[in-house]
Protein backbone atom coordinates (compact mmCIF):
# COMPACT_ATOMS: atom_id res chain seq x y z
CA UNK A 1 0.00 0.00 0.00
CA UNK A 2 2.94 2.53 0.82
CA UNK A 3 4.62 1.60 -2.91
CA UNK A 4 1.68 2.55 -4.33
CA UNK A 5 1.22 5.65 -2.42
CA UNK A 6 4.95 6.28 -3.29
CA UNK A 7 4.40 5.51 -7.17
CA UNK A 8 1.47 7.57 -6.97
CA UNK A 9 3.36 10.86 -5.28
CA UNK A 10 6.40 10.54 -7.92
CA UNK A 11 3.99 10.47 -11.21
CA UNK A 12 2.45 13.59 -9.78
CA UNK A 13 5.69 15.10 -8.76
CA UNK A 14 6.82 14.13 -12.48
CA UNK A 15 3.82 15.65 -13.80
CA UNK A 16 4.31 18.82 -12.00
CA UNK A 17 7.74 19.31 -13.61
CA UNK A 18 6.40 19.16 -17.19
CA UNK A 19 5.12 21.65 -19.54
CA UNK A 20 2.40 20.40 -21.56
CA UNK A 21 3.57 17.02 -23.33
CA UNK A 22 7.31 19.44 -22.74
CA UNK A 23 9.62 18.58 -19.69
CA UNK A 24 11.32 21.73 -18.14
CA UNK A 25 14.55 19.94 -19.10
CA UNK A 26 13.11 20.41 -22.87
CA UNK A 27 11.46 23.42 -22.50
CA UNK A 28 15.04 25.12 -20.76
CA UNK A 29 16.85 23.51 -24.36
CA UNK A 30 14.65 25.22 -26.37
CA UNK A 31 14.74 28.41 -24.34
CA UNK A 32 18.57 28.21 -25.11
CA UNK A 33 18.41 27.90 -28.74
CA UNK A 34 15.71 30.74 -29.13
CA UNK A 35 17.93 33.10 -27.09
CA UNK A 36 21.34 32.02 -29.09
CA UNK A 37 19.51 32.75 -32.54
CA UNK A 38 17.82 35.97 -31.45
CA UNK A 39 21.54 37.30 -30.50
CA UNK A 40 22.73 36.01 -33.67
CA UNK A 41 20.16 37.90 -36.03
CA UNK A 42 21.11 41.33 -34.03
CA UNK A 43 24.87 40.82 -34.84
CA UNK A 44 24.25 40.46 -38.53
CA UNK A 45 21.67 43.05 -39.05
CA UNK A 46 23.56 45.65 -36.34
CA UNK A 47 25.01 48.30 -39.36
CA UNK A 48 28.64 49.12 -38.73
CA UNK A 49 29.15 52.11 -37.91
CA UNK A 50 26.76 54.90 -37.57
CA UNK A 51 23.80 55.12 -40.53
CA UNK A 52 24.50 57.09 -43.12
CA UNK A 53 20.86 60.34 -42.14
CA UNK A 54 23.27 60.59 -39.05
CA UNK A 55 26.95 60.21 -39.90
CA UNK A 56 28.70 63.50 -40.28
CA UNK A 57 29.46 64.62 -43.84
CA UNK A 58 33.24 65.50 -44.78
CA UNK A 59 33.04 68.85 -46.84
CA UNK A 60 35.69 67.97 -49.38
CA UNK A 61 35.57 64.15 -50.09
CA UNK A 62 31.35 62.41 -49.48
CA UNK A 63 29.46 61.45 -51.98
CA UNK A 64 26.72 58.96 -53.14
CA UNK A 65 28.21 57.03 -55.97
CA UNK A 66 25.74 56.51 -58.49
CA UNK A 67 27.63 55.49 -61.66
CA UNK A 68 30.23 53.55 -62.97
CA UNK A 69 33.76 54.75 -63.41
CA UNK A 70 34.50 56.83 -66.37
CA UNK A 71 36.40 59.54 -67.59
CA UNK A 72 34.52 62.67 -66.81
CA UNK A 73 34.86 66.52 -67.75
CA UNK A 74 37.97 68.30 -66.73
CA UNK A 75 39.09 71.95 -65.86
CA UNK A 76 39.71 73.50 -68.91
CA UNK A 77 36.44 71.81 -70.42
CA UNK A 78 33.52 74.03 -72.31
CA UNK A 79 30.79 72.76 -70.03
CA UNK A 80 28.32 71.26 -72.17
CA UNK A 81 24.71 72.51 -72.63
CA UNK A 82 21.70 71.65 -70.42
CA UNK A 83 20.39 69.28 -72.99
CA UNK A 84 18.27 65.96 -73.28
CA UNK A 85 18.83 63.89 -76.07
CA UNK A 86 15.84 62.58 -78.45
CA UNK A 87 15.55 59.33 -80.53
CA UNK A 88 16.45 61.45 -83.57
CA UNK A 89 19.78 63.14 -81.59
CA UNK A 90 18.48 66.55 -80.99
CA UNK A 91 18.75 67.76 -77.39
CA UNK A 92 15.44 68.92 -75.85
CA UNK A 93 16.78 71.88 -73.30
CA UNK A 94 16.46 70.96 -69.81
CA UNK A 95 12.97 72.66 -67.54
CA UNK A 96 12.91 74.36 -64.64
CA UNK A 97 10.52 73.66 -62.07
CA UNK A 98 8.15 75.73 -63.46
CA UNK A 99 8.86 74.51 -66.83
CA UNK A 100 10.95 77.15 -68.19
CA UNK A 101 14.10 75.78 -70.11
CA UNK A 102 17.18 76.18 -68.58
CA UNK A 103 20.31 77.23 -70.93
CA UNK A 104 24.03 77.76 -70.14
CA UNK A 105 24.04 79.90 -73.24
CA UNK A 106 21.91 82.02 -71.41
CA UNK A 107 24.07 82.83 -68.70
CA UNK A 108 27.10 83.73 -71.01
CA UNK A 109 29.17 86.88 -68.65
CA UNK A 110 27.73 85.51 -65.38
CA UNK A 111 30.04 82.85 -63.31
CA UNK A 112 27.63 79.63 -62.97
CA UNK A 113 27.88 77.28 -60.42
CA UNK A 114 26.13 73.80 -61.33
CA UNK A 115 25.32 71.55 -58.47
CA UNK A 116 24.03 68.02 -59.43
CA UNK A 117 21.81 66.56 -56.25
CA UNK A 118 19.46 64.41 -55.21
CA UNK A 119 16.56 65.32 -52.40
CA UNK A 120 17.20 61.76 -51.11
CA UNK A 121 21.03 62.19 -50.47
CA UNK A 122 22.17 63.02 -47.05
CA UNK A 123 25.44 64.96 -48.23
CA UNK A 124 23.26 67.09 -50.45
CA UNK A 125 20.81 67.44 -47.64
CA UNK A 126 23.73 68.95 -45.64
CA UNK A 127 25.14 71.49 -48.35
CA UNK A 128 21.81 72.85 -49.17
CA UNK A 129 21.31 75.78 -46.38
CA UNK A 130 25.47 76.49 -47.57
CA UNK A 131 24.02 76.52 -51.14
CA UNK A 132 20.95 78.77 -50.71
CA UNK A 133 23.05 81.11 -48.64
CA UNK A 134 26.13 81.68 -50.51
CA UNK A 135 23.84 81.68 -53.87
CA UNK A 136 21.76 84.73 -52.37
CA UNK A 137 24.81 86.78 -50.97
CA UNK A 138 26.84 86.29 -54.36
CA UNK A 139 23.99 87.07 -56.67
CA UNK A 140 24.81 90.72 -56.68
CA UNK A 141 28.10 89.69 -58.06
CA UNK A 142 26.80 88.43 -60.94
CA UNK A 143 26.56 84.46 -59.82
CA UNK A 144 23.70 82.07 -61.21
CA UNK A 145 23.34 78.90 -59.29
CA UNK A 146 21.81 75.88 -61.32
CA UNK A 147 20.56 72.80 -59.11
CA UNK A 148 19.86 69.50 -61.27
CA UNK A 149 17.81 67.34 -59.30
CA UNK A 150 18.39 63.23 -60.23
CA UNK A 151 17.21 59.83 -59.56
CA UNK A 152 14.10 61.36 -58.56
CA UNK A 153 10.50 60.11 -58.54
CA UNK A 154 8.97 63.12 -59.43
CA UNK A 155 8.81 66.93 -60.17
CA UNK A 156 6.18 67.78 -57.02
CA UNK A 157 9.19 65.98 -55.02
CA UNK A 158 12.06 68.31 -55.84
CA UNK A 159 9.13 70.65 -55.81
CA UNK A 160 8.82 70.41 -51.67
CA UNK A 161 11.96 70.29 -51.58
CA UNK A 162 13.00 73.77 -52.49
CA UNK A 163 10.00 74.35 -50.78
CA UNK A 164 11.11 73.00 -47.68
CA UNK A 165 14.78 75.06 -47.50
CA UNK A 166 13.47 77.78 -49.22
CA UNK A 167 15.43 77.97 -52.40
CA UNK A 168 15.03 80.42 -54.68
CA UNK A 169 17.95 79.44 -57.38
CA UNK A 170 17.10 77.58 -60.59
CA UNK A 171 16.86 74.08 -59.94
CA UNK A 172 15.90 71.54 -63.10
CA UNK A 173 14.00 68.13 -62.69
CA UNK A 174 16.55 65.53 -65.01
CA UNK A 175 13.91 62.73 -64.14
CA UNK A 176 15.99 60.42 -66.68
CA UNK A 177 19.59 61.32 -65.43
CA UNK A 178 20.08 62.00 -69.30
CA UNK A 179 21.75 65.19 -68.08
CA UNK A 180 23.73 63.88 -65.15
CA UNK A 181 24.94 60.51 -67.58
CA UNK A 182 25.55 63.67 -70.64
CA UNK A 183 28.19 65.35 -68.09
CA UNK A 184 29.72 61.87 -67.25
CA UNK A 185 29.37 62.08 -63.64
CA UNK A 186 30.05 59.42 -61.26
CA UNK A 187 28.09 60.25 -58.07
CA UNK A 188 26.45 63.22 -55.95
CA UNK A 189 26.59 66.16 -54.94
CA UNK A 190 29.10 67.18 -57.71
CA UNK A 191 29.99 70.48 -58.69
CA UNK A 192 30.89 72.27 -61.35
CA UNK A 193 32.25 76.32 -61.16
CA UNK A 194 31.78 77.34 -64.62
CA UNK A 195 33.35 81.36 -65.57
CA UNK A 196 31.24 84.28 -67.80
CA UNK A 197 33.13 82.12 -71.13
CA UNK A 198 31.28 78.76 -70.49
CA UNK A 199 34.75 77.21 -69.07
CA UNK A 200 34.74 74.90 -66.13
CA UNK A 201 36.88 76.24 -63.94
CA UNK A 202 36.48 73.98 -60.80
CA UNK A 203 35.10 70.41 -60.58
CA UNK A 204 34.00 69.82 -56.29
CA UNK A 205 33.09 65.76 -56.62
CA UNK A 206 31.13 65.95 -52.87
CA UNK A 207 29.72 68.43 -50.82
CA UNK A 208 30.46 72.21 -50.37
CA UNK A 209 28.87 71.94 -46.38
CA UNK A 210 30.59 75.21 -45.31
CA UNK A 211 30.80 78.11 -46.24
CA UNK A 212 34.44 78.85 -45.96
CA UNK A 213 35.13 76.20 -48.26
CA UNK A 214 32.22 77.27 -50.79
CA UNK A 215 33.57 80.62 -50.92
CA UNK A 216 37.14 78.69 -51.87
CA UNK A 217 35.83 77.26 -54.69
CA UNK A 218 33.97 80.27 -56.19
CA UNK A 219 37.40 82.15 -55.92
CA UNK A 220 38.27 80.33 -59.42
CA UNK A 221 35.38 82.21 -61.18
CA UNK A 222 33.63 85.23 -58.69
CA UNK A 223 35.84 87.94 -59.16
CA UNK A 224 36.78 89.53 -55.63
CA UNK A 225 34.49 92.73 -54.76
CA UNK A 226 36.12 96.18 -56.13
CA UNK A 227 37.67 98.37 -54.23
CA UNK A 228 35.70 101.10 -53.02
CA UNK A 229 36.82 104.42 -55.01
CA UNK A 230 38.17 107.17 -53.33
CA UNK A 231 35.70 110.22 -53.87
CA UNK A 232 38.84 112.63 -53.56
CA UNK A 233 41.85 113.86 -51.88
CA UNK A 234 41.60 116.14 -49.04
CA UNK A 235 42.64 119.62 -49.36
CA UNK A 236 45.51 121.14 -48.16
Amino acid sequence: MTEDADASARRRRARQRRVGPFSFRQVGVVGVVVAAVALGLVALTTPLGRPASVAPVSPNATFYRIGNATVGLSIGDRAPELGIPDANGAATPLLDLDGNPIRLADLRGHPVWVNFFASWCPPCQAETPTIRDVAADYRARGLEVVGIAVQESSADDVRAYAQRYRLDYTIGFDGTGAVYNAWRNLGIPTQYLIDGDGIIRMIVKGPLVDRQTAEAALASIVPPPASPTASGSPSG
